[in-house]
């Protein structure tokens, strides 16, 4: 099958086109190099360097690739940069997309894959969370893509092109086989950067918040490997593939570990020490919010790597790889 995969430079969109590649699709990738990396972009794929908004060529690419689905991973993703630019958010996250949506609807694409996030429920009620639990995402991040959702969903009432939605939580770690990982050096997310300090790429780091309602006052997140995720999207688009109804579902595995918990097996998986300066909450943060992924096993996806210190290992191991 042929894929147009978006954002296809990116960490979590290259490690798709190498899923697809390892099973014999052909994925066909677009992607601005604003946050990506072209040496992400695995052999045998075709690139083209473009913005999602630019439907022209998008079009041509639907037509000239023949393409038959689309999966989604454009996007800008750090949740205190969105409250600090918020139109910044909503043009590239919501506004470009529609522009994405449109042309692929002119194409008669209908199957489309998106990369959504557990952020569209803010802070939840209980957990774990559901896909039926309220959304009141707290940060333009989440706004932008809980919009997106409702777009794709009136999308298919009026055109019919069927969606599956994937509302991610912590995604981390790097391919095991070592070809794909998060290259991005200002990024954000906790394990890489508890990461990039092990490996002395980075002073020390910084603990946003510890006095949340949890056992020892720090954030709880539930962090799944890269590789399970991708493995959540190839169940999904094959789901489309076989004609199924559009659907959303949570990616995670369903517990949760604290930001000390996590730096404390960063330290102890890479026999390492480094500083840890404990700052304000930052906002948009939730205390705690964990996946009930139990929609997406029951249609088959199978996680593999589900220990965090399989993840832990795989993203040190990255690190040490890009220092070489």
């Amino acid at each position: 099958m042929r894929v147009l995969v978006t954002g296809g430079a990116g960490y979590i969109g290259s490690n798709m086109v190498l899923g697809l590649l390892d099973r014999g699709d052909e994925p066909v990738v677009v992607d601005s190099l604003v946050t990506g990396y072209r040496e992400a972009i695995p052999q045998g794929a075709p690139f083209y360097e473009g913005d999602i908004a630019d439907e022209a060529l998008i079009g041509k690419i639907l037509h000239d690739e023949k393409i038959e689905a689309i999966v989604h991973f454009a996007a800008f993703i750090v949740v205190p940069e969105s409250v600090a630019d918020p139109l910044g958010y909503y043009l590239n996250n919501t506004v470009k997309t529609r522009a994405l949506i449109a042309a692929a609807v002119k194409a008669g694409i209908n199957k489309f894959v998106f990369s959504s996030t557990a952020a569209v429920y803010g802070t939840p009620e209980t957990n774990p969370v559901n896909e039926q639990s309220p959304v009141h995402p707290e940060s333009p991040y989440g706004t932008s893509k809980l919009m997106t959702e409702l777009i794709l969903r009136d999308v298919e009432v009026a055109h019919g092109m069927r969606h599956a939605i994937l509302r991610y939580f912590n995604v981390a770690g790097a391919d095991l086989q070592m070809r794909s990982g998060q290259r991005l050096e200002a990024a954000t997310h906790l394990i890489k950067v508890a990461s990039q300090a092990a490996t002395g790429q980075r002073d020390g780091m910084s603990v946003y918040g510890t006095d949340f309602p949890t056992p020892d006052g720090t954030g709880v997140r539930d962090y799944i490997h890269i590789s399970d995720l991708i493995g959540a999207h190839l169940v999904a688009l094959d789901r489309l593939v076989e004609g199924a109804d559009s659907f959303t579902a949570n990616c995670g595995y369903g517990h949760g570990f604290s930001v000390l918990e996590v730096i404390d097996a960063v330290k102890r998986v890479s026999n390492s020490s480094f500083e840890v300066k404990m700052e304000e909450r930052r906002l948009g943060d939730p205390a705690e919010i964990v996946a009930d992924a139990a929609l997406m096993r029951g249609f088959g996806w199978q996680p593999q790597h589900d220990d965090l210190e399989t993840i832990v290992r795989s993203a040190i191991d990255w690190e040490t790889n890009l220092k070489s």
